[in-house]
């Protein structure tokens, strides 16, 4: 009696009622605990998923890549003629440097929304040894920067990230193609006729076998002078705080500077828009399964006013508001929406606990990471409150407007 005299009105009778009822309330419970767990365990799912696919894209490949302007064609007439070319040919793509790069690179690490700028040379050269040559797509890099944008450093299998002015790294796959070793030396050839002696420092596993066959990374100045751009870079490799803001971040900097500005939004559309349609299905998973909880409360909350109809009939003679029976029925549907969902976000976790014990990879690792966000359960019990009020609120209403003589005489 000590506690009910500290209690306001509307809780006492609310949680009465619920107790009431209490096979009713249970099974309103489990339905929305149920829910809330489907919720919890797809979206943490889903969001791991997404996370790991970006991950393993963007492991490989900067989130933004600033190349020189492609060449047009202009088509040239006198004035006043009538005729005139109506057909051009395209020109011819010459490799060329970006114009201003030192100064461009300044702007872009001053930007808030860039987190790494690194310039890149890269070219066509031709690796011989013995009667074997090899095409080899050399990259120019500084390695201190180019390091946090793709990380070289962890793809290393032999040696060590290294790249002073002689020191070359290649894939693991070309290596074992020209029975290659750390420490070996590589002569490098341009078009141009230069070339260069380089002595592996490492060898790579970039996670694609292409890419293990016909790559190698030198310092920045070497492949400017074997490549023929003294001074110059071909490329500057981007990175971004938020990913998702790659493409938004690339046409502002293609608006500022006379370059061609590509996202890995851009040049991966179809995973991209794979990505999204996961986002767009998890997103209606949880509307249909808050809509069927938002229902199951209503629900029980209508038989709950046509059973108490007497009660509340007594009640409003004895002088309570409509105000305060609408408040007992809000609570009833806020307390099972909490409830619910705070069993519910204990069940989703360890539904995913259960299913990375069980989800693993051939060597015994973890398919991909899943974060615990308190964030996604902070949500769910606010979404899942706010649905229980909403549902509750046409029976609220309707036990409000009952005419307390009617309610009596039932």
């Amino acid at each position: 009696m000590a506690l009910a005299r500290w209690q306001p009105f509307e809780w006492i009778v609310a949680a009465r009622f619920l107790r009431e009822g209490r096979m009713q309330s249970l099974f309103i419970i489990v339905g929305v605990s149920i829910g809330v767990a489907v919720i919890v365990f797809m979206s943490a799912l889903l969001a791991g998923l997404q996370g790991n696919l970006v991950r393993r894209v963007l492991t490989a490949q900067p989130h933004i890549q600033l190349l020189p302007p492609k060449e047009q064609v202009r088509v040239l007439h006198a004035e006043g003629r009538e005729r005139f070319a109506t057909t051009t040919q395209a020109p011819l793509q010459r490799l060329k440097s970006i114009d201003q790069w030192q100064s461009l690179l300044l702007q872009l690490r001053a930007m808030p929304d860039i987190k790494v700028v690194s310039p890149t040379v890269s070219g066509s050269t031709l690796i011989q040894r013995g009667d074997t040559s090899r095409s080899l797509s050399l990259v120019g890099v500084e390695l201190e920067h180019y390091d946090r944008i793709v990380s070289l450093s962890d793809k290393i299998v032999e040696g060590r990230a290294r790249l002073g002015a002689t020191d070359i790294l290649i894939g693991i796959e070309l290596a074992h193609d020209l029975g290659l070793a750390v420490g070996d030396k590589l002569r490098v050839s341009a078009a141009s006729g230069a070339a260069n002696t380089f002595e592996i420092a490492g060898v790579l596993d970039l996670g694609n076998k292409g890419a293990n066959q016909r790559t190698g990374f030198v310092a920045l100045h070497s492949a400017q002078s074997l490549l023929g751009y003294s001074g110059g870079v071909t490329s500057i490799d981007l990175t971004v705080h938020d990913v998702y803001a790659a493409e938004v971040v690339a046409q502002r900097i293609g608006a500022m500077a006379p370059v061609q500005a590509d996202s890995w939004i851009k040049t991966n559309a179809q995973f991209f828009s794979a990505v999204q349609s996961q986002s767009t299905a998890n997103t209606a998973i949880r509307f249909f399964v808050g809509l069927s909880v938002a229902f199951g409360i209503a629900s029980v909350l209508v038989v709950s006013v046509v059973q108490r109809s007497k009660e509340i009939g007594i009640l409003r003679a004895m002088g309570i508001s409509r105000g305060q029976v609408m408040r007992v029925f809000l609570l009833q549907g806020g307390l099972l929406g909490l409830g619910g969902a705070l069993i519910g976000c204990l069940v989703g976790s360890a539904a995913l606990q259960l299913w990375l014990g069980y989800a693993k990879t051939p060597d015994g690792s973890p398919m991909f990471t899943i974060t615990f966000d308190p964030s996604l359960y902070l949500t769910a019990l606010v979404l899942a409150t706010l649905t229980g009020l909403l549902a509750a609120l046409a029976p609220a209403l309707r036990a409000a407007r009952l005419d307390p003589v009617v309610a009596i005489r039932g």
